[in-house]
């Protein structure tokens, strides 16, 4: 892991807006020069990484994707971890999704 794009991530948490707690509809935008090739996010309770939330797609500089977390388990808290083109990687810890509304990526 490049540890450069951990605290890079984590400074992205200080550009998050609020969001109805009722809503558990994620923006992520990719601010970044360097495309996302994978991002995940799991409930801080699993301690292993659910399925690609692009699925087969990927997220460009500058593109934004909504991702909606309402599993139906009531859980707001979730890790994010996402992949980039460059090889590198960058981790979100413990993000309360039911105040959360955006995430950029930077």
């Amino acid at each position: 892991m490049n540890s450069i794009f951990v605290p890079i991530m984590i400074a992205a948490c200080l550009f998050v807006s609020a969001a109805n707690a009722e809503n558990r509809v994620i923006t992520f935008t990719n601010n970044t020069q360097t495309s996302v090739e994978a991002l995940y996010g799991s409930t801080v309770e699993v301690d292993s990484w659910q399925e690609d939330l692009l699925g087969d797609t990927t997220l460009a500089a500058g593109e934004a994707i909504d991702v909606d977390f309402d599993d139906g388990s009531g859980d707001c808290r979730f890790d994010f971890k996402a992949l980039f083109s460059d090889h590198t990687d960058g981790y979100l810890k413990d993000v309360d999704v039911c105040e959360v509304g955006t995430i950029s990526i930077e």
